[in-house]
């Protein structure tokens, strides 16, 4: 009964030999697999220092649109579709796979060493009962670290997609969402002074406009879309400025402007640029809301429908009327950033 004892625990023995290197082959697969996810761009953006991300930023906004939409197929030719296994939602659950393999692994071969040991101290086998005593201590060691291991990568590989950066193309509108909306002191084109501080505990729309733009225009001429707006929450804590950073605008035609089409709210004169600079506004119309607390809450276009279309299959939504709908009835604005149409702001060169 002895040899047989000492035979199958040589056997056993064998096995636990052979079962670090399987192990240890399931570690370099994840690996592996955790390098070609590093190896992609957005890995290579989370890595960057702040300084590398700043001029990378600098670089995507100094492309035109056409430039961009370049970029991007060029990227897409190099890269193909991401692979769905290889995100790190995949990557996690590949990892909690193995983790489940090895215990599986470990509680066969321990269970069967436990079983020996039993019957190795029913016969007194002392040696014997020793050596089984120091296999399962060892084995137990050796799958305690290999599974802390897996589950520091696994911990790893989500926190990494928590924190990684957004894409280049909305680092820009998710940076804007939010922040402290720039104060400013502007006059009107009939010679009155406006501060966004006047209207401390407000909500404030601004617009920028060019009236020369048929973007713009559109809005006014064939929809009264900005008007209706001002008038409909004007009632609901809700301002509505108009702002012309046109450099090459006159007071007299900003004027004839407001009465033609009787705007009902002031078109501020901004023909140096610097509130547009502050803000950032790209094209006109560009929409910013600024909530009671003085935080920019949307930004972005009026609506989805920049030749006065929308796409087949989609509906008119005007998204200042929304964000202010959810804003003034006390919810979480449900799309705080969207991209802006229209023509470029004219700012002095």
């Amino acid at each position: 009964m002895k040899n047989r004892t000492i035979s199958v625990v040589t056997a056993l023995a064998t096995l636990l030999a052979v079962w670090p290197v399987l192990a240890e082959r399931e570690a370099r697969r994840a690996g592996a697999a955790e390098r070609e996810q590093g190896d992609r761009p957005a890995v290579r953006l989370r890595d960057m220092s702040p300084e590398e991300r700043a001029k990378l930023k600098q670089r995507w906004q100094s492309m035109s649109e056409e430039e961009r939409e370049q970029f991007r197929a060029q990227m897409r030719e190099r890269l193909g579709p991401r692979p769905p296994e290889l995100g790190r939602e995949g990557l996690a659950k590949t990892l909690d796979a193995q983790v489940a393999r090895l215990k599986a692994d470990h509680e066969a071969s321990v269970g069967e060493l436990k079983e020996i040991l039993e019957l190795a101290n029913k016969e007194k086998a002392k040696q014997t009962a020793k050596r089984l005593e120091q296999l399962i201590a060892k084995h137990e060691k050796q799958f305690n670290e290999r599974l802390q291991a897996f589950e520091a990568r696994r911990e790893r590989l989500l926190a990494a997609g928590r924190e990684r950066p957004p894409r280049p193309e909305r680092v820009e509108a998710l940076e804007q969402a939010g922040k402290k909306a720039p104060d400013f002191t502007l006059k009107t084109f009939d010679g009155k002074t406006v501060s966004l501080a006047d209207y401390k505990g407000k909500i404030v729309v601004l617009e920028w406009l060019n009236f020369e733009c048929p973007f713009s225009l559109y809005h006014y001429k064939t929809v009264n879309t900005m008007a209706s707006l001002a008038n409909k929450y004007k009632d609901k804590n809700v301002v509505w400025l108009a702002i012309n950073s046109t450099s090459h605008t006159t007071e007299q035609a900003n004027l004839d402007f407001a009465k033609q089409y009787k705007v009902p709210f002031p078109i501020l004169d901004d023909r140096p640029g610097k509130v547009g600079h502050a803000y950032d506004a790209k094209t006109t119309p560009h929409m910013f809301i600024i909530d009671t607390n003085g935080r920019i809450v949307y930004e972005g276009a009026i609506d989805n429908a920049p030749t006065g279309k929308v796409a087949e299959g989609q509906e008119l939504t005007n998204y200042v009327d929304q964000a202010l709908a959810e804003l003034t009835a006390g919810k979480k604005i449900s799309n705080p950033n969207t991209k802006p149409y229209g023509c470029t702001v004219k700012y002095p060169k």
